[in-house]
Parts: C-alpha cells; structure tokens; sequence
C-alpha cells in the first residue's frame, strides 16, 4: 500500500542509501582493478605488478612493462587499452568468483617469488605495522589475498562475489599514466592505468560527459589560450609567469581580500623571501618540512632558505614589542610569496606548483577569543562562497595521530586533545557540519581543510584554517592578561582564498574562463565597423577607461565580424559595436559573451550599467 512497507522491511536514510551506495561502488572498482591485471598478465606475461586500489571515480593499477628492443621502458598505448578492456569483459562474463584466504609470510613470498614489488610489500606485511599498499596501520596486518579465476592477489577486500557483478557496460579504461613506486623519484617509473567503473551505463556515461566537459575547461589549456599564465622549462617546473591577464586576476582577488580582511580588523605586513636556517630551525619546520624546502644556500658561513610559509616572520612581528590583552586579537595578513620543492610527479598546472603567493594571515589571540576569531575565518569562507557561486563543499577537520608524536607531529598529546575538542566544539556550537579525517592534521595543530566543489562537479582542495598550539611558545610569544601576568596566545593560521595559482585555476575551470565582469581581464572591448569609425571607437574605450573599467578598441586592419569573433573566444563580456548610426546617436551597439544584443543603447546607460556590475562585483553580465 502507499506510504506504507511491508512489516520488518528495513527504511534507509538518505545517509544510509547514499553510503549503502558507495560501498556498493567500492567493491566494483575494486573487483575491476584485480580483473584489469589479470587481463594485462594475460597479454603481457612478463609484466610485473605492483598495486591497485579503488579511488573515487573508478581504480588504477601499476605496472612495470620492463623494456623495449632500444632498451627503452615499455610503455601501453591506446590500442593496448582497447584490448585489456576487451578481455577484462570477457573475464567478467565468466562468473568467477573472489575467493578469499589467508596465508603466512613464506607462502606469501612463495606464491609472488617472480614479483618483486609484491615481495617488498610482503615484507612490510610480515614487519606488521604496513598494509598491502605500503601504508602505516594500527594494527598487527593479517597477509590475505583474493583469488578469482588464474588471478591472486595480495588483498585485504572487499570485493563483489563474482566478476559477474562488475557491470561489463558501466567501466571505461581512460588513460595510462607514469607513477614511481611508492611516490619516490628515486625508485622506478611504472605504468599506470587508470579506469573507471560505476553501477550502471548511465552512471558511466554522465561521467564520461564530465570529463569531455572538464577537457574542455582545463585550466592549463585555458590558461594559454587566454593568455593568463605560462610555464618555461629555462625558469623552471611548477614556477608559472603570469601574463599580464593573469595579473589583473591576481590583482582583483588581492584586492577583495584587503577590501575584506580590512573591514574584519586584518594588519597588512610584509616580510621577505629567505630567512637564516635558525629561523626555521625555531619554528621547528626544518625538522618536519625539511624534504618540502629548497635546499639552502651558505652565504659567509650562514646558511639561507627561501621560506616555504610566512608564519615564523609573522611570529617575529607579534613578538617585536610587548604585547597587552588590550591589543588581542593581533590578526596579520600578507600576500607572501612561498617556495616549496614539490616532486616533480606531483606537479600539476597551477594546482600543485613551486611558487606560490597565498592569501596568508596568522591570528593571535587569547583561548577566550578562540572560537570567536576561528568563527570568523569560517565567515570569511562562506562569503567567498557566495561570491563565487561554490554551493557544494565539505569542511575536514583534520587530527593527529597518536603513533605520529614525535616524529611527524609536536609532541605534546595533552595540548593536541586539547585543541582538538576546542576545534570540534566551536565548529558544532556554530552549527557548521564536518568530517573528521584522523592524522592529516598539521605537525603544530589541528585543522580545518576545505574541500569545495566546482560548476561541473570537480573537487578541489581549497583553503585552510590551522589551530597553532606549537609555535608561540617556540617564539617566546607573550601578552600580558588581565591579571598583570604573561601568558602565551593561540595562532590561528588562515587562508580562505588559498594560492592565486590554485584559486586561479580553479576559477578558470569553475567559469570555464567566463569570468564574471568585475574579474575578467578584459571587460570591454570596442569594435568599429570600418576605420571611418575608429575615432568614436577609441574615445569611448578612453572614457571607460576613466570610469575604471578596463576596455580597449580594435582598430586592426580585420573586418568587424573577425574582431567580434576574437573577442568572443577571449571570452571578453562586452562587445560595443559601433558604426555610422550610433556615431550620429551617441549610442552603442551591445553584444554581450551569453550572444544576447542591445541596439541603440545610449553610451552612458551602458556605462552605468558596467560600472554597477564591477562595483558590486555581480555574477550577472
């Protein structure tokens, strides 16, 4: 009957359906990644194997091809792909089962003994304290594996029951590739597959539309084709140049955030690129961040680093004079330019560069005003949010873990509990949901990570608000409290606007370089008929030019509909087209980026009307 279920028929939550869901989702590309290396031994017996899990959009698995015949790393190719993922269905459609069993070391070692990055993982099984993929656990690892038809695997699962429950019409192989073993430069280059697998054709075929989608609004290609930045290799990898395009962007978003971190009590400082190793020595980020760090330079005995943060200068501006509760919170703010040496494995466009200029500020205060102050930070995140158009995100709050004391976090487990429970109880009092992600916290503090999601449902890693119970006490950093007596503030490191590199490029994928006016390089551009008009053409770019809005006239030799046509594939939001009658009516002809028009508009309602759209920083055009 409606509205009604049968008796002892179990109601899901959306939660529990949802989670049912992609539980469901994890055993299929699970399954799929062990059918995929089954296929690839199959066709190339002399492979070697390493590991594959699932991910969130589908699974990979590396291998190592060994040679060519010029002694050259075997690599796949397209028409590989396209014959793994034939037989990984005709193993699907054999029905075989994933059977699961446990076996001891030796018989690990026996059964992997002509495949070396299995036997090195055994190893870590068998010294306990490492799982199958070389990742640290709690607990002493049981070495298991699954077998289904020729193929065993080291595994720990889950997987379906059979290869039957893969849906042979809803997994894809997308693209090979290279991966160093273990994320190491140092240990050999594999081949990587990547595939994706979902519940159904149509799950697969929404998601292979995202990605024809997201090609089209890759930053990287973007990026060139709107002149915004470059990468050289005589400059070097991960350190982009800006094009004067990227700079207004940079510029614009520089200037929301003083306009916005001014009205929320924010001090602008400047500190400079390098520092002696004692500062960081100090700060206690050599010892934890040293392999993240340019190498430094001896300059008279002293050796130099270009700073990877901006928080140990900050800490010698809080602690250059004497400090009164008075004065707290003591918020300073920087756009500082960073240096961190990523591997270059990781380097990817402006996600993940060498340089960077963030949207920095360290915020010092007394515990009284801690949920006050990290409140605000979350403020200033919805705000952008809004702004942006950013509707779906996930705030993470990332803690410590207790094996990690010592080593990769300070050691003080009283005061990371502590601060643990001040962050999880300041988050709930404010009703801001979360989830909480054990031992990616920051070697000083807990943190809440911003995971936020673009127009087409890409995921980013954006900003963060870290809590710093470390380094004020390492600086010697005082205020003196109500009761006459020195007592040591909290900092709270921020940065809701992230890089400009990483902002940036996710802006230009999230806008698909439709910026909206108050950001786009170019806002205006005016398009005479014929020469005969380029007079009219250049007095009204020079008269919004005067009002603040950044317009330039074409007078190139090209006709009308070819300066038009450039204009539109610069993405610019205005075009102004003008020709004998709006010369004699003082008007212009509009044509806006979205192809809607407007003849005969008076120049000066134009002028209003773009100035408003800059001024409140609209979304509309």
């Amino acid at each position: 009957m409606s509205g009604q279920h049968q008796q002892g028929q179990a109601v899901l939550s959306q939660d529990e359906q949802a989670q049912k869901d992609q539980e469901k989702l994890y055993r299929i590309r699970h399954s799929a990644a062990h059918v995929m290396a089954e296929a690839v031994l199959e066709l190339y017996p002399e492979a070697k194997i390493a590991i594959g899990p699932p991910i969130d959009t589908g699974f990979y698995y590396d291998f190592d091809l060994g040679t060519d015949a010029d002694g050259k790393p075997r690599t796949f190719t397209p028409e590989d792909l396209e014959q793994i993922e034939k037989r990984m269905r005709q193993i699907i459609s054999g029905k075989h089962n994933f059977v699961y069993r446990e076996v001891s070391a030796d018989e690990a070692r026996a059964l992997f003994h002509d495949q070396p990055y299995k036997l090195e993982l055994i190893d870590g099984l068998a010294r306990g304290g490492i799982d199958e993929y070389g990742n640290e656990v709690d607990a002493k690892v049981v070495i298991s594996t699954y077998k289904q038809d020729t193929f065993e695997d080291l595994c720990r699962g889950p997987h379906v029951e059979n290869t039957g429950q893969i849906p042979p019409d809803a997994f894809k192989l997308l693209s090979v590739a290279g991966a160093y073993w273990r994320g190491d430069e140092a240990n050999p280059m594999l081949q990587r597959i990547y595939g994706t697998a979902w519940r159904n054709k149509q799950e697969l075929n929404q998601y292979l539309q995202m990605i024809e989608e997201a090609k089209k609004r890759d930053h990287r290609k973007l990026g060139r084709e709107l002149e915004i930045f470059i990468f050289d290799d005589e400059v070097g990898p991960g350190l982009p140049l800006w094009l004067p395009n990227g700079g207004i962007l940079i510029e614009e978003l520089e200037r929301l955030a003083k306009e916005v971190e001014l009205k929320a009590g924010y001090q602008r400082v400047r500190t400079p690129h390098l520092a002696k190793d004692a500062l960081f020595l100090r700060s206690g980020h050599l010892p934890y961040y040293a392999e993240s760090m340019y190498p430094p330079m001896d300059l008279e005995g002293v050796r130099y680093f270009v700073k990877p943060m901006n928080c140990p200068m900050h800490h010698k501006l809080f602690g250059a004079k004497s400090r009164s509760y008075r004065e707290l919170p003591v918020r300073f703010a920087e756009y500082g330019t960073c240096y961190r040496y990523e591997k270059s494995g990781e380097l990817f466009g402006l996600m993940r560069v060498r340089s960077m200029q963030m949207n920095d500020a360290h915020i010092y205060c007394s515990e009284e005003q801690f949920e006050q102050e990290f409140m605000g930070v979350i403020a200033l995140y919805h705000r952008y949010f809004e702004l942006f158009g950013i509707d779906k995100y996930v705030m993470r709050l990332s803690t410590h873990h207790p094996k990690g004391l010592g080593k990769k976090y300070v050691d003080n487990a009283r005061l990371w509990e502590k601060t643990e429970e001040m962050v999880r109880r300041t988050m709930t009092n404010g009703n801001v949901p979360f989830v909480e992600v054990p031992d990616e916290a920051a070697f000083y503090g807990p943190k809440i990570d911003v995971q936020i999601w673009s127009a087409i449902g890409r995921e980013f890693t954006l900003a963060t608000n870290q809590v710093d119970f470390a380094q004020p006490g390492r600086f010697d950093l005082t205020f003196v409290n109500s009761e006459g007596k020195d007592e040591t503030p909290l900092c709270i490191h921020r940065a809701p606007l992230s890089t400009h590199e990483r902002l940036i490029g996710f802006l230009i994928e999230h806008y698909a370089g439709n910026f909206p006016v108050w950001l786009a390089p170019q806002q205006v551009a005016v398009v005479p008929i014929t020469s005969a008009h380029d007079e009219y053409a250049v007095t009204l770019a020079e008269r919004l030019v005067e009002a603040g809005v950044r317009a330039e006239a074409d007078l190139s030799n090209e006709r009308m509909n070819a300066k038009i046509r450039n204009a539109q594939l610069m993405k610019v939001p205005y075009m102004l087209v003008v020709g004998d009658q709006e010369v004699q009516d003082q008007t212009v002809a509009l044509r806006k980026r979205d192809g809607s028009r407007q003849n005969g508009m008076p120049f000066a309602e134009f002028e209003a009307l773009v100035k408003e759209r800059i001024t409140t920083r609209s979304a509309e055009l």
